[in-house]
């Protein structure tokens, strides 16, 4: 059950915060729940801050800074009022790596007076780190605003950072390599989240929640202090164009003026600082993200289901059908049609209320209401992919039509992301999914921050360097505890595909299911099912059958959203090691990077005075199968030492159970 407890701090402490806080040169203070994150507010710095973590101090003094013609935000700062409030809550989901998710946070709202500008400052301080957000009020004679916003964060050292690429016209920043590199060397467009790592006890992450109808930030190198981090927002690109290929922006934003038109009242997005100790801890909290958005708007949930989906290759009625017997035989719930099934997708001419099939991807026959008949007399849903051009122009048209076929969701393709028009066509476009009971999977640069909690049919989403583009164990160990911060992320994991042996190992894909969540898995990416017919254009990659390996029972058996999370060991970019329980069955996965290394598995975890069977999945070569995976029963319990000797790039899964 849900519940909020919200407690007044004392009177005599209400008084004296009131009164000291009209002095512009007094810090005002919040600190966390457990005593360690405070926020320190600085009016004598402008709309300056601080924060520190457990007594060390984390950012300098910074800024935020607002621009705009419209109200001017120069001069003396007043403050006028002083609010805290305390929350104690937790909320329950079915589509997340918690099932019920902890919600207590300790809240200041300070209402300033700066020049003739009214603006209040709101910051909340959880255990799992700070954030901070500004409203903009009415004001005299002032409707509407436009305006853009530089967040200084200053720190102390030159400390490393794990960065995306520098953007620019045709380079993938959300799907890009990342590097570790300190403060000093970033470029402009830094992806969020940005992990900083401050000392051995401590590791932050700048991050961005309920982005919905805003331009989003990015990060550079700052110029306010000697290692200074600057957040800026995106300005609007009136004339997109995009790589036929990758979907990468060639077009050039506008970067001067306003980057955000806002109707008074309103509240920016929230601007984020994650801390833990570890990387691993970090990613155990990252459901702050969401716990700063907006409760569940969709009533009835019942309807939306995680599940795993399987990639139809051929793009035919007959390929269709054996799809899907072959996921209702293997515990998986969609199929999917990828691109081409109305069309060239980068065509705008391009037309998605039809099924006019490309021919450069196949020859048909393919007949949708067929398919999606078939799928639910198996129990099976169908979605269907549909490029942004297509959704542009016709979304209010195809939704009803696809409800009338039968199908269950839309993966949108190659949406526009960063300025404020594209971020609203966006989340518009997830909501109006829903109002047709329509799951959605959002590919390419798109990277979340925490909708998935207001609108739960918004699933995953890419927005993640993964298997599509042949990314080696070591990549995927960043991406684990970087952009996996942000919530869910689409790896599209592949099996049979020759690039799994350049990535790392069959062991170590199995434990991407684990390692990387997503309450939709796409498994066997350029794979297909052994009854599927051949198809031999070579538009999917080195598409192979699939076999009847033993090991592809872990597939089968594993869930795709938990009841419980728990990060046994972790290094950013060297190893990953994540257990997870979905009702009494627990999961392992684990990836290992450049060197060989032996594990300790504690399963201290596990509940007390019970038997478990644990099923474990290792790679060695001496297994005479394609994918030399070998398949180990032990009994343990929460006693149980195990001590797991994994080479360079392989990793490991294990299927654990009650013993009875």
């Amino acid at each position: 059950m849900n519940f909020i407890r919200t407690k007044a701090f004392l009177l005599g402490t209400i008084l004296m915060v009131s009164l000291t806080a009209c002095d512009s040169s007094t810090a005002i203070d919040v600190t966390s729940p457990n005593g360690k994150n405070t926020f320190t507010l600085l009016p004598e710095k402008g709309i300056g801050f601080s924060m520190s973590y457990d007594g060390q101090e984390v950012l300098l003094p910074s800024t935020l800074e607002l621009i705009s013609n419209d109200i001017n935000f120069d001069g003396k700062l007043a403050v006028l009022k002083v609010e805290n409030t305390t929350i104690e809550n937790k909320w329950k989901s079915n589509f997340a790596e918690l099932s019920t998710i902890p919600d207590h946070y300790n809240e200041l709202k300070v209402q300033l007076k700066k020049g003739d500008a009214k603006i209040t400052i709101i910051c909340r301080a959880y255990d799992e780190g700070l954030a901070f957000s500004y409203e903009i009020p009415k004001q005299d004679h002032i409707t509407e605003v436009a305006l853009a916003e530089n967040i200084h964060y200053n720190f102390k050292e030159d400390y490393q950072v794990w960065s995306t690429p520098k953007r620019g016209p045709g380079v993938l920043t959300a799907q890009g390599e990342y590097k570790k590199i300190p403060i000093s060397q970033l470029q402009k467009g830094v992806e969020r989240p940005l992990v900083v790592e401050i000392s051995d006890r401590l590791i932050i992450a700048l991050a961005e929640a309920k982005l919905v109808d805003y331009a989003r930030l990015s990060f550079e190198k700052g110029t306010s202090a000697t290692y200074s981090i600057l957040s800026s927002l995106d300005g609007r690109m009136s004339d997109q164009k995009q790589d036929t290929i990758t979907g990468a922006i060639i077009s050039k934003r506008e970067e001067a003026g306003a980057k955000v038109h806002k109707k008074l009242p309103f509240q920016s997005p929230w601007r984020v600082v994650m801390m833990a100790k570890n990387e691993g801890e970090l990613l155990t909290n990252n459901y702050i993200i969401q716990n700063l958005n907006d409760p569940s708007e969709i009533t009835d949930e019942s309807w939306i289901k995680p599940g795993k989906v399987l990639r139809e290759t051929t793009l035919t009625t007959e390929g269709a059908y054996a799809a899907i017997d072959f996921v209702a035989a293997h515990n998986m719930q969609y199929i999917m049609f990828d691109a081409g099934w109305y069309g060239d997708e980068m065509k705008n001419s391009s037309d998605a209320m039809t099924v006019t099939l490309d021919p450069k991807r196949s020859k048909g026959p393919l007949d949708m209401e067929a398919v999606t008949a078939y799928g639910r007399e198996k129990g099976i849903g169908l979605i269907l992919y549909i490029n942004r051009r297509a959704l542009e122009k016709q979304i209010d048209d195809v939704l009803p039509l696809l409800k009338k076929w039968g199908v269950a969701g839309i993966k949108y393709g190659f949406v526009r992301v960063g300025d404020q028009d594209a971020t609203a066509w966006l989340h518009e476009a997830v909501k109006k999914a829903a109002e047709y009971e329509m799951i959605i999977d959002v590919h390419d640069e798109y990277r979340p921050t925490g909708f998935s909690r207001t609108y739960p049919n918004f699933l995953t989403q890419e927005g993640i360097r993964g298997d599509e583009e042949t990314v080696p164990n070591a990549h995927t160990l960043v991406s684990m505890f970087t952009r996996t911060l942000a919530g869910a992320s689409d790896n599209t994991v592949c099996y049979y595909n020759s690039r799994v042996d350049e990535m790392g190992s069959h062991a170590s894909q199995l434990a991407k299911t684990v390692c990387i969540f997503s309450p939709l898995q796409f498994l066997y990416w350029y794979d297909k099912p052994a009854a599927s017919p051949d198809k031999k254009d070579g538009l999917w990659g080195d598409t192979r059958h699939i076999g009847n390996e033993p090991e592809l029972e872990f597939f089968d058996n594993v869930p795709t959203t938990w009841d419980e999370t728990i990060v046994l060991e972790a290094k950013i970019g060297e190893i990953g090691v994540i257990a997870r329980r979905k009702g009494s069955d627990w999961f392992i996965g684990g990836i290992n990077g450049v060197k060989p290394r032996n594990i300790v598995l504690d399963f201290s975890f596990l509940a007390k005075g019970q038997p478990f069977k644990a099923r474990f999945y290792t790679d060695d070569a001496l297994v005479e199968t394609r994918t030399k995976v070998k398949i180990e029963d032990f009994d343990i319990t929460r006693e149980t030492i195990k001590y797991l000797a994994v080479k360079a790039n392989n990793g490991f899964a294990i299927h654990i159970t009650t013993n009875k």
